[in-house]
Order: C-alpha cells, then sequence, then structure tokens
C-alpha cells in the first residue's frame, strides 16, 4: 500500500532523515520505535507533506506523494493525528469533526459520524461541548475521531498516549486496534514501546534518521537490543 524508499528530510543544514525506507501493506498495524529525536515525528510529517524530502520517493497505491500539498495527501487516503492533542478549543466537538471531514461533501458525512461515534461513544456525549473544556483523553479520542471522518486509507498516529492516565491509554490502544480491524491501515509512532508492539504486526526502529531494525513485532519484543533499549531490558 505505502512504499517509502530512500528519503532524505533537512531542518535547514540538520539531516534529520537520512535514507529512510519502509513499506506498509494493506490492513497493517505498522509501530515505527526510537529514542527522541531520532525521526519518528519527522517521518510522519513528511508523510503527510507537512515536510519535504529532498531525496527518495513515497509511494501510496502507485502514486507518487512526496511533491503532493498536504490538502490533497488527505483527499487521497492520508489523515495525520499530530502529537499534542491539538483540538480546536472554541469550536464544539461536532464542529470539529466535521472539520476533519472537510475534503468530503457534508451530505455524505453520515457514516464516518456514526463511525465515530460508535468508537468513541463519549464524543456523542460530548458532541455539544466545546472541545477546549474536554479531558485530555477525550481531547485524544476527538483528533483521532476527526481524522477518521477523513474516510482514511492510512491512518497516521504520533504518540497517542502521552500524557494520559493508564486506563485511559489502555482504552485509546483498544480503539486503535478496532479501528485497524475496521479496515483502516495505522503507522503508530509511539512512546510505550511495550504497548505498540503489543497490538501491531510488524515494527520499524529508527536510531538518528535511519533504520536500523524492522520485523514482526513479536520478533522485535525477542530482541534484545530492542528490550533494552524500549522495553525496560
Amino acid at each position: 500500500m505505502l512504499t517509502v524508499s530512500g528519503i532524505h528530510v533537512y531542518y535547514d543544514a540538520i539531516h534529520a532523515l537520512k535514507g529512510v525506507s519502509f513499506s506498509i501493506e494493506k490492513g497493517e498495524l505498522v509501530t515505527l520505535l526510537g529514542a527522541n529525536g531520532a525521526g519518528k515525528t519527522t517521518t510522519l510529517k513528511t508523510l503527510s507533506g507537512l515536510l519535504r524530502p529532498r531525496r527518495g520517493t513515497i509511494d501510496l497505491e502507485g502514486t507518487s506523494l512526496e511533491k503532493t500539498d498536504p490538502h490533497e495527501i488527505v483527499r487521497r487516503g492520508v489523515a495525520h493525528v499530530p502529537e499534542g492533542r491539538k483540538v480546536f478549543p472554541r469550536f464544539t466537538t461536532l464542529e470539529n469533526l466535521h472539520i476533519g471531514g472537510f475534503s468530503r461533501a457534508k451530505a455524505a458525512l453520515g457514516p464516518e459520524l456514526e463511525f465515530v461515534f460508535a468508537m468513541f461513544p463519549r464524543l456523542k456525549e460530548r458532541q455539544k461541548q466545546y472541545a477546549g473544556t474536554l479531558s485530555g483523553g477525550e481531547q485524544q479520542m476527538l483528533v483521532i475521531g476527526r481524522a477518521l471522518m477523513a474516510k482514511p486509507k492510512l491512518l497516521l498516529l504520533d504518540e497517542p498516549s502521552m500524557g494520559l492516565a493508564p486506563k485511559i491509554v489502555e482504552q485509546i490502544f483498544n480503539n486503535i486496534q478496532a479501528i485497524n480491524r475496521a479496515g483502516v491501515t495505522v503507522l503508530l509512532v509511539e512512546q510505550n514501546a511495550a504497548m505498540a508492539l503489543a497490538i501491531s504486526h510488524r515494527g520499524y526502529v529508527l536510531e538518528t534518521g535511519n533504520v536500523i531494525l524492522e520485523g514482526k513485532s513479536s520478533e522485535l519484543t525477542g530482541n534484545d537490543r530492542v528490550r533494552q533499549a524500549y522495553l525496560g531490558g
């Protein structure tokens, strides 16, 4: 479904991604691991068009994305949930969700809205509440739900558990699995490596802008290097 080949990305003179390559098959849930500064967020921003690679290619189902504008990438089926729960605080929950469907006719959003409310019943209860007054967990549900309103083929999730209580983290991870089982391909960047590997099919490990390991999640969980660096020994 997605093939990334040798992408190099810079922040001015800083060489952030140094020939990163990986692939994701349709229907997979793939996790991207790495320490802070390894290039995980940069990778997601490049896939969604917020950054442009100087070299390399990004292919989504036979269509090149590396020179495509972000709004057009959304239209082609890629939705990005950035870290930090960036809701529109003065808009209601329902208005935030409708914003997520900007690339589609409003009259056609009914099935996606039903899907989001079934996935996150709390959002249905809070649909008239201003997003800025929601709890952290509810805001995380909202930004994921907002991305789903675009009816994505590929969902990019950046640190969805950050700053949340353990009980809410477990719920969010269950939601991510359910979204994947519903047919949405997922690329997950997550600080909680153990939980990320537990729900994913495969994984890649980034280190200083390079992919240094890849494999099935079970293989990475059993890898000494991964255990020592990301799984607490």
